[in-house]
């Protein structure tokens, strides 16, 4: 089946917690990845959602990079508890 993904990036201020993540997650800019693929035996082009996931950007030099699947509700709750 055909996908695409989606790329944009997501800034913290403070720590925030989301359940799919497991513990709670620093403070710092993330990159946000939505693959979605395409539903089939339509007579338009549709896409639905199949993951999420979060990267946090590397501070320097071999630093650990972590990629994390998370629920999109969670997602947007906790960026706009970190609005607040």
């Amino acid at each position: 089946m055909p996908t695409r993904t989606h790329t944009s990036s997501l800034v913290f201020r403070r720590p925030f917690s989301i359940k799919s993540a497991g513990a709670v997650q620093p403070a710092g800019t993330y990159t946000v990845e939505t693959e979605e693929e395409l539903v089939e035996g339509l007579s338009f082009p549709a896409y639905r959602r199949v993951l999420t996931t979060i990267t946090r950007q590397a501070n320097g030099a071999g630093a650990l990079v972590q990629v994390l699947a998370v629920d999109p509700g969670e997602l947007e709750k906790a960026q706009a508890a970190d609005r607040l």
